[in-house]
């Protein structure tokens, strides 16, 4: 087997996983935040694979903190302040004195255009060429590092754009443009997602340029569960915002289907957050749009629910005498209070408190961590075994109501499904939660920590692109225009992979579409591109979504997508051989809790909770009244006891 290394840059740990002829080894580095190469280059430590495949919260930490070029936005005369007038919508209702962040744009960041085109595509006013001059010498003038150019209804008719765009790229300027990034209309969402792309160019151009230096293959894993280049993703940053809650969910789905389970929620508790996601014969849910700290990012993601809960989550108590956790997180530096640096109190001082994380244990098998300093921090707080309990619960009921957005909210009934646990905090709190939320079964992988690196390995190469029609399904035209759009994705995005060099295996279609008078459009996956097709699916969602369907109504489509496919890489994943052998036994943190380490498990092996199952990367609870057993792929299949 070639040497296949996944790397996945998370807020706390960088994650290492490696398939090779030595077999698979997993090892974690500390993050490094503001050089996020140095973490991925020291842990490679010079290796260089027959294939790399890397996840990174690169993008989306320079648009939380909002570290990046100064980005203009050039847009049609009229039209400036589009940015800051978004949607005119408030996330907190009955908050009387909104405040929110400011766009990646600053206000007087904007070069007006005189130019118009109507909602048909027509011009209204045409784009002289004295006018582009203008432009182009405004925009030289400003000197920022890069520029969004998003004029009116240019999903429509982008001529305007391609003449503007085509100027300012001669004259020298980086210029990301909205009908390349995103052609489908609501002006805001496409002005705004056309900004955060230009915005990351620059950033995410550098970091990708240095990790290529040394690794020139790379692969980047994209928010929407593929792969691409890095001269791609350098292009189109955007894709790649969500690429590892993307690779957590793949690398689920992969150890999933291989034990025989296809129904599955995905949960990735980390040290900053946690991640949940439904997936059905194993495929997971896609939708077109997120947004990111009130940033509007129109592009593919796979549907992932994320809560400010981790192993690093802050407990305090408000100015109401409550206890909270989260959402600001410790961090890797100082991290939890157990790591000795002067850190506060966290989940995962109370989950070592608890006796949660075994005897003596050690942070990704090195750092030893501190119980008397995690009970010091909890002291601080209340009496320290009560604060314990009670923060392990309200975590606990956080990641609860995760798990039921992705299913009871949306028609799916957990108790359909098991439940994958990953992530270094995940299998410490997958019984309780499954319990809580009525999941009958939990499935840990063997190597739960570093998930998201195997889910990056399995991935394919894809390209996925979109047409804005906006169309009623009735339309005397509308066979006609469906065709002809997906012809034209059709030929783009395999256009678009073959020049990866990599061979297109399937296109796959989906289409956002709702009822004729509705404001908002649901997600479907398609067989086929055509009429009846997108109506019947969307009938369905719509039933299952919300309790109703009306199939007399005339359905009306949106966006129609395409997605070119490459060959999926044979799964590393294989078979153990290696005989059940008996679980080692203990105590620890004066309970009668049985301490398994997970490198004396095999196939076969059982065990009964309450029980702590310790590894390098991870550590599993099991409460009473529930068992375990090991299967044959080394995955630990626990369900509540008879």
């Amino acid at each position: 087997m070639p040497q296949l290394i996944g790397v996945d840059v998370g807020g706390t740990f960088t994650d290492f996983l490696s398939f090779g002829p030595d077999g698979v080894r997993a090892w974690k580095r500390l993050s490094t935040p503001l050089s996020p190469e140095i973490a991925v280059l020291a842990g490679l430590d010079g290796v260089r694979p027959e294939r790399l495949v890397h996840a990174s919260t690169v993008a989306t930490n320079a648009l939380l903190e909002r570290r990046g070029p100064r980005t203009v936005l050039i847009t049609t005369e009229g039209f400036r302040d589009v940015l800051e007038i978004r949607r005119q919508t408030r996330s907190e209702l009955y908050d009387l004195e909104p405040t929110r962040r400011p766009h990646v744009v600053a206000r007087g960041d904007t070069i007006p255009v005189h130019e118009r085109m109507d909602a048909a595509g027509l011009p209204v006013i045409e784009l002289e060429e004295r006018e582009i001059a203008g432009v182009v010498q405004q925009a030289l003038a400003i000197g920022a590092e890069t520029f969004a150019l998003s004029l009116l209804f240019s999903f429509r008719n982008p001529a305007h754009e391609r003449r503007l765009a085509a100027a300012l790229r001669a004259a020298g300027l980086d210029v990301s443009v909205s009908h390349e990034v995103r052609p489908e209309y609501r002006e805001y969402e496409r002005a705004s997602t056309t900004a955060v792309n230009a915005f990351l160019r620059p950033v995410v151009r550098r970091y990708l340029g240095n990790l290529a230096a040394s690794h020139p293959g790379v692969r980047i894993m994209q928010s929407s569960g593929g792969l691409a280049s890095s001269a791609l993703t350098s292009e189109r940053p955007v894709t790649m915002v969500l690429s590892g809650p993307a690779a957590g969910v793949l690398g689920a789905i992969a150890v999933s289907a291989a034990a025989g389970y296809n129904d599955i929620i995905t949960f990735d508790m980390g040290g900053t957050s946690t991640d949940v996601a439904l997936c059905t014969g194993g495929v997971p849910q896609y939708r077109s749009a997120t947004d990111i700290d009130g940033l509007a990012v129109h592009t593919p993601v796979v549907d992932v629910v994320t809560v400010g809960a981790g192993g690093g989550s802050i407990a305090s108590i408000d100015r109401g005498g409550a206890l909270e956790v989260g959402p600001q997180s410790a961090g890797a530096d100082p991290g939890p209070a157990c790591y000795g640096r002067g850190g506060p109190a966290t989940v995962t001082d109370a989950n070592l408190a608890l006796g949660r994380l075994g005897t003596a244990p050690k942070l990704a098998g090195t750092m030893a961590l501190d119980v008397t300093q995690a009970r010091a921090a909890l002291g601080e707080l209340g009496d320290p075994a009560e604060m314990a309990s009670a923060i392990v619960e309200v975590v606990n009921a956080n990641m609860a109501r995760a798990l039921r957005a992705v299913s009871l909210e949306r028609g799916f009934d957990p108790a359909q499904f098991t439940l994958v646990a990953f992530g270094g905090a995940g299998p410490l709190h997958a019984c309780e939660l499954a319990e809580e939320v009525g999941i009958p079964c939990v499935l840990v992988p063997g190597l739960p920590g570093v998930l998201s690196a195997l889910g990056m390995v399995t991935a394919p190469e894809s390209v996925e692109r979109s047409a804005g029609i906006l169309m009623r399904l009735d339309a005397g035209d509308a066979a006609a225009r469906l065709r002809a759009a997906a012809e034209d994705l059709r030929q783009r995005t395999i256009d678009e992979l073959r020049s990866e060099a990599v061979p297109v295996e399937r296109v796959l279609w989906a289409a956002d579409a709702r009822y004729a008078g509705q404001a908002h459009e649901i997600r479907v996956n398609l067989e086929q591109p055509e009429a009846e097709a997108i109506a019947a699916a969307f009938h369905e969602a719509h039933e299952r979504s919300f309790g109703f369907s009306a199939p007399d109504r005339v359905v009306e489509i949106v966006a129609l997508r395409a997605r070119a496919v490459g060959p999926l890489p044979p799964s590393p994943l294989r078979p153990l051989d290696s005989p059940p052998r008996p679980p080692a036994r203990g105590e620890a943190a004066d309970s009668p809790v049985t301490v398994i380490e997970r490198v004396d498990l095999g196939p076969g092996s059982v065990m009964k909770g309450p029980a702590v199952v310790t590894q390098d990367d991870a550590t599993t609870w099991v409460p009473a009244r529930w068992a375990g057993h090991v299967d044959a792929y080394g995955n630990l299949i626990l369900e509540p006891s008879p």
